[in-house]
């Protein structure tokens, strides 16, 4: 097919090519070690929304802010800091008074492992009662950051709204603002088991992302999120081979555009954990009645696994923003995604050089 008319605004129309919204906590990192025997730890900054923005930002040059909330104490300053360093503006952050202890607000922790070989990578997050879980409708004036400034492109996940009640009911209030403005929404389902347990598991994940999709247009998530958060189902495949299992995603997601025609691309990454450091990957997009699979990196040697999904969307996003090419842009989004797993830390270290260079099947060799 050709390139894929999605209607965005045109680059420089608006003050941000993209916002996003959802929640940044502290990662602490023990390098090659384990959380439960560490003495020091790496100190990052993480979150799925976030990290896209990021993406966008720091590889690919665009302007991009996040709607977000802090506790106003040096934990919630360390992360400003970083996300300053991540050149993500900071406009739209709020900050919540902290009373010393944290009992009312706090900022959230994630302590994670990186894994090796048959250990796999280990996340144990520490958010109860965060500045950002706590965000409710009203709190963002959609109309000043859509409207007046002016924005191209929303991206927001199920993380985020899962983390409340309100703010699901946040999600929903920021993609219909969205759509009153013009502006793309993209979501990534990102279905966390551990965060849905205590407030209603998968029924309650399905209730609150069935309200959110219909708003959607570009959606991503692999065959676990499109079950657990949409209730799509495979009959008969083997849930733990359907990563390679091509076919079956692709009846998955037909099934999913004609309950949702408002789809107007679904996207997923393609992975197959021979190891923890060792895997196969790539993606796979429809849009526009086709699928169109990437470049494949069999084999992919991983240093940490963590972003490389949130990379692959920010990849995803930015072929789609500036060719409209829906192979290209699952080209660009696989590729950013590969090279993001070969950096420690949540976000990408990779350059827009490096991410064309991949997407046309560039070695490692030294680069003198």
């Amino acid at each position: 097919m050709g390139t894929l008319n999605l209607n965005v605004k045109p680059a420089g129309s608006t003050r941000w090519d993209m916002i996003a919204l959802g929640e940044i906590m502290l990662r602490l990192d023990p390098g090659d070690g384990r959380i439960r025997t560490a003495r020091d730890f790496k100190v990052w900054e993480g979150g799925g929304e976030y990290n896209v923005a990021r993406g966008l930002r720091r590889c690919f040059g665009m302007k991009t802010a996040v709607c977000t909330a802090f506790a106003d104490n040096d934990v919630g300053r360390l992360l400003e800091d970083f996300i300053l360093q991540g050149g993500v503006a900071t406009d739209h952050i709020l900050w919540r008074g902290f009373d010393g202890v944290g009992r009312n607000v706090r900022n959230g922790l994630n302590f994670t492992e990186r894994g090796f070989g048959l250990r796999g990578a280990v996340g144990i997050p520490d958010r109860g009662h965060t500045a950002a879980s706590q965000l409710k409708p009203g709190d963002f004036d959609w109309d000043r950051i859509f409207g007046t400034e002016g924005c191209r492109w929303l991206h927001t996940g199920g993380i985020f709204a899962a983390l409340s009640s309100s703010a699901a009911d946040l999600v929903i209030e920021a993609v219909q603002a969205a759509k009153k403005h013009g502006v793309i929404v993209s979501y990534d389902l990102n279905y966390r088991p551990s965060l849905w347990k205590s407030i209603g598991g998968q029924s309650k994940a399905q209730e609150v992302n069935r309200r959110i999709a219909p708003f959607i247009d570009v959606m991503i998530g692999n065959e676990e999120d499109f079950t657990a958060c949409l209730g799509f189902k495979v009959e008969g495949a083997d849930e733990h081979l359907l990563h390679l299992d091509v076919s079956a995603f692709k009846a998955m997601i037909e099934t999913a555009v004609n309950a949702y025609p408002n789809f107007k691309v679904v996207a997923t990454t393609l992975r197959a954990a021979k190891t923890a450091t060792v895997n196969d990957w790539g993606a796979i997009c429809w849009a526009g009645g086709e699928f169109h699979e990437s470049v494949k990196f069999p084999d992919l040697e991983i240093f940490d696994r963590v972003g490389g999904g949130d990379s692959f969307a920010s990849g995803l996003v930015h072929g789609l923003m500036t060719t409209g090419d829906p192979k290209k842009s699952v080209d660009c989004g696989a590729a950013h995604g590969a090279l993001a797993m070969t950096t420690p830390g949540d976000t990408s270290m990779a350059s827009q050089k490096e991410v064309e260079a991949a997407m046309k099947g560039g070695s490692a060799r030294v680069q003198r």
